[in-house]
């Protein structure tokens, strides 16, 4: 038989050994997330933007309704509880009550007007109005909880687009903002530029709890150290490593992504206004030489800007050949005819855009070189970066290839076509009558109609116009703590909703 003093003895050293452990298991319930892009803003208006969007979607700032990207369910209601379509084919939106925003205001139907409003004016640039193209929307307050959008041309997927409408209070400036204030469960606590990123739990978060409480986010351009720090314990999740760097089943996951490589070219700026010139910039680059080299096996080589498990997607178009004989033959021909095909080319890239980037721009600047022209690799930031990206762009600009990851995790052409390939589209290097008119008519139809619009397109665009060069699908890698149970989802470079997260 025990001892009272032993029994009592062991009943307090399991106490205090308790006591000991409970600060450390509170810390527990933080993350810290390492990730290959600096922010250079934190303005909801611009959450479309991949570097921006996966610290504030979801976290700090919500939208009427939410796409269920990791389970398959499609839209499911956010801060609107249902929406329906009226007989005139305007969208009606009821809203949830009893929501606040971070600041301590209500959440109501003004409030949706005036951050739709505020994203669509001219006067902040916001990205989200390239995806409103082609057609006339307006946002109605119908009381406190209801609100209703009209659209000319109506259009049938617009609970879908309204996803990209990140929500703030209505007395948000019309101006870009550095303290994102939003309905979701967390708020920004700390941001030193250079350093981190930090949000924090909300404790009135109208939803359900989430476990994360806190969430620290670090920057490092390079996928290597950014695997090293998950292994050695100074980082929970690397949402992009490089293939080369995940080597670790335990830890290292592959998976889908949304994200498609490709070279933007400008038509109004010669030589890239010849055709021959732009075939021949297809027919010089050996795509198939990056796959299982600098791109994992499982990269696919692009035929449109979107993966091909997006609505419309037409199987017929087929990947250029790799032909640099023809490729020179387009070039001479071109020359002959006065085409100044010798100019210098810039490839531009985004600095830390994607693991390899560096080394894969580099190899299309040999290829290129190889049947004749002349080109040179530029990086730049994210801000810089975007300024020769998006329209407008820089008077007596020569010619430049600006290579870029396009996202669509949504599946509907909408969310790439206008202002990819519009006259007016933001970053569209072309002005094609009839894309246009395609584009108006596929984003208005439904059902086959829709389909076969679409397919129409990217068929035209590919083959008849050579509107870019096309590159890869991409496949992406994270690293991930052995101590959470959390995995990647197509859309996880775009957004990481820290609600995903779980502990083991």
């Amino acid at each position: 038989m025990l001892k009272t003093s032993t029994i009592i003895g062991g009943i307090w050293g399991a106490l205090a050994a308790s006591a000991l452990l409970t600060p450390a298991m509170a810390q527990d319930t933080g993350v810290r997330i390492v990730l290959n892009e600096e922010v250079d803003l934190l303005e909801p208006c611009m959450s479309t933007r991949s570097n921006i969007g996966r610290v504030i979607i979801g976290n700090i700032n919500e939208s009427l309704v939410k796409l269920d990207v990791r389970g398959g369910s499609g839209l499911q209601p956010q801060l609107a509880e249902s929406w329906e379509q009226t007989a005139d084919g305007a969208w009606r939106f009821k809203l949830r009550p009893g929501v606040t925003f971070s600041d301590g205001t209500t959440f109501d139907a003004k409030d949706v007007k005036h951050s739709f409003d505020r994203a669509m004016n001219p006067a902040i640039t916001c990205e989200t109005p390239r995806y409103f193209g082609g057609m006339t929307l307006t946002a109605e307050v119908i009381d406190d909880l209801t609100i209703e959008f009209k659209a000319d041309p109506v259009q049938p997927i617009l609970p879908l687009l309204l996803t990209l409408v990140s929500i703030v209070p209505e007395e948000t400036p019309v101006e870009f903002i550095r303290n994102p204030i939003g309905t979701g469960p967390y708020a920004l606590t700390d941001w030193t530029p250079g350093q981190q990123i930090v949000l924090t739990e909300r404790a009135d978060y109208w939803g359900e709890k989430p476990v994360v409480t806190q969430a620290t986010y670090l920057f490092r351009p390079d996928p290597a150290v950014r695997a090293a720090m998950v292994a050695t314990g100074e980082a929970d999740i690397a949402p992009s490593i490089a293939a080369l760097d995940a080597t670790n089943p335990a830890t290292d996951f592959s998976y889908l992504d949304s994200e498609t490589v490709y070279a933007r070219l400008d038509h109004s700026v010669a030589p890239l206004d010849d055709i021959r010139v732009r075939k021949a910039l297809n027919l010089a680059v050996e795509r198939s030489a990056f796959i299982g080299t600098l791109l994992p096996e499982g990269a696919l080589l692009a035929t449109a800007v979107y993966p091909p498990p997006t609505l419309g997607w037409d199987e017929n178009v087929e990947v250029w050949d790799f032909d640099p004989d023809e490729a020179r033959r387009l070039l001479d021909e071109a020359r002959a005819d006065g085409v100044a095909v010798d100019t210098p080319i810039s490839l531009i890239g985004r600095t830390a855009n994607f693991p390899n980037n560096v080394e894969i721009l580099e190899a299309i600047q040999q290829m290129l070189q190889e049947v004749g022209f002349t080109v040179a690799v530029q990086f730049y930031e994210v801000a810089e970066f975007e300024q020769l990206y998006s329209k407008p762009y820089p008077e007596g600009r020569g010619p430049m290839m600006v290579v870029a990851m396009h996202d669509n995790s949504r599946g509907d052409p909408s969310f790439s076509m206008y202002f990819k390939y519009a006259s007016d589209g933001r970053q569209s290097g072309i002005a094609d009558p009839k894309v246009d008119d395609l584009i108006t008519r596929a984003q208005a139809a439904t059902g086959d109609e829709r389909v076969a619009l679409w397919k129409e397109l990217q068929a035209y665009l590919h083959n008849d116009v050579v509107a870019d060069l096309l590159l890869f699908h991409m496949v992406g890698f994270s690293r991930v703590s052995e101590r959470l149970d959390w995995t990647p989802t197509m859309a996880t470079n775009s957004q990481l909703p820290l609600s995903d997260i779980q502990f083991k």
